[in-house]
């Protein structure tokens, strides 16, 4: 692990996800470009699926992915 956090080695996929299962993070957290959107992916992994899906239905109904945003 020290090998990883000091950027000498890349974990693989395979490794990379076992080590979210260990954490309870979705894989896509090790991607997250910013602490937002980390934090935002943390939360989402954490939600039953109905309540993502109500958040996700939610998101879409306020015209976010509209070309006017």
């Amino acid at each position: 692990m020290n090998h990883y956090e000091k950027g000498r080695h890349t974990p693989d996929l395979q490794t990379l996800s076992r080590i979210a299962s260990q954490l309870d993070v979705p894989l896509n957290y090790f991607f997250c470009e910013t602490e937002e959107l980390a934090e935002i992916n943390l939360l989402l992994h954490r939600l039953s699926e109905n309540k993502m899906n109500s958040i996700l239905t939610w998101i879409k109904s306020q015209g976010y992915l509209d070309d006017d945003f």
